[in-house]
């Protein structure tokens, strides 16, 4: 069933559809409130860019909770319309959640803990009264999400408008189930506490727990905009190296909708198109090896859009898991998590100085797995230098 938010104040016209903060393939009308908004009023902030699609964000699942609070309710908005969802949601959970407060609902929102269809809602999202609302029910640990911690991060970059971060393997982007605290969200705001003026503390989009290179963090309002249309506009550009099982031995485009894997939920999966979300991924090999006798390639991938998963997805669709993604089957031993780095980022600078760039090498344990595959260095960096076709 599909939700009918509010027109976003201050949007650009869409035409493209922004995701995961503002992300290719998402509405700018799905957003949620910043961090400012969850003080002890819970007051969601205003002006443009005070929301966020959900298409790259994290998937949030449901956390053990209580046994006097349900882990996910159901209701019905049919008395609801024409409600804000958050103003609806205060009146429609009295009772059934207790102590549920206005502040801790906005917290939820900010979690992605309302949904219908499968999609996050914004506290300003209008209801039409046809809606299935779905809310999760998080723990008390959420209630401290957005709170500063001395996270560290690599700062490759840092101005008025941008950050530029190489996140390293094992850090957590924004606050889930699990990982309350100690995310870079969390780090973001002890670094740099005026980002607790921005939503998500200006985060645009993510990467992996254990996918390692670069992002931007928008720093300003300004920033948030115009990275967020240049995501919508497929005018950004992110590219990674991943070393996948199996010989490939020309380019690719994967065109397949990924959606939730109805088997595992920790998981995501190719699905049909009226159950997932549309994600595309451009795949070229860069250099072919072994390992324990298979062959393996180093391949660079760009994305079209920006799917949770979506290259560990498309390959291990395609016959070609990860390296080291235990997640979707690839290969153990010649590295302890997804062989999947963030290495290449450009966008147009927001603040008019034209298009900026930068490049992560691949950290330590990649280019270790990358030698013992066999695959020359040298010539794997000459090839990535090429233009795309």
């Amino acid at each position: 069933m599909r939700c009918r938010p509010a027109a976003p104040r201050g949007a650009a016209p869409d035409g493209g559809r922004p995701s995961g903060g503002f992300v290719s393939g998402a509405d700018y009308s799905h957003r949620v409130p910043s961090v400012s908004a969850l003080g002890s009023e819970g007051r969601a902030a205003r002006g443009a860019g005070d929301e966020f699609s959900d298409d790259d964000a994290l998937d949030i699942e449901p956390s053990p909770a209580p046994q006097d609070e349900p882990s996910l309710i159901e209701i019905s908005a049919s008395a609801g319309v024409g409600q804000r969802v958050d103003r609806f949601l205060a009146e429609a959970l009295a009772g059934r959640v207790p102590g549920l407060s206005r502040t801790r609902l906005q917290q939820w929102l900010a979690l992605g803990a309302v949904s219908c269809a499968q999609r996050a809602l914004a506290p300003s999202t209008r209801l039409a009264g046809f809606e299935t609302l779905q809310v999760r029910v998080l723990p008390r640990e959420a209630d401290q999400a957005f709170k500063p911690d001395p996270v560290p991060l690599v700062i490759v970059h840092e101005d008025d408008d941008v950050l530029v971060i190489d996140k390293q393997a094992g850090l957590v982007v924004h606050p889930a189930a699990g990982h309350w605290r100690g995310t870079l969200l969390n780090g973001l705001l002890h670094h740099r506490p005026a980002q607790a003026l921005l939503p998500r503390a200006g985060i645009v989009h993510r990467l992996d727990k254990d996918t390692t290179g670069l992002m931007v963090v928008a720093t300003s309002e300004r920033a948030l905009a115009v990275l967020g249309a240049q995501l919508a506009d497929r005018s950004m550009s992110r590219r990674y190296l991943a070393l996948a099982g199996g010989a490939i031995g020309g380019p690719m485009t994967v065109d397949a909708p990924i959606g939730r894997d109805p088997r595992v939920r920790t998981r995501m999966a190719v699905v049909d198109p009226g159950i997932g979300k549309a994600a595309r991924t451009h795949v070229r090999p860069l250099a072919t090896g072994h390992w324990r006798g298979l062959p393996v390639t180093l391949v660079e991938c760009r994305l079209e859009t920006g799917r949770t998963h979506q290259i560990r997805v498309h390959l291990q669709h395609e016959g070609h898991a990860l390296l080291g993604d235990a997640l979707y089957a690839g290969s153990p031993g010649v590295i302890a998590r997804q062989a999947l780095h963030a290495w290449r980022l450009a966008f147009a600078h927001p603040d008019g100085s034209g298009q900026k760039a930068w490049r992560a090498e691949p950290p330590g344990d990649l280019n270790d797995a990358i030698q013992a595959c066999g695959i020359d260095p040298l010539a794997w960096r000459e090839k990535a230098d090429r233009p795309w076709n």
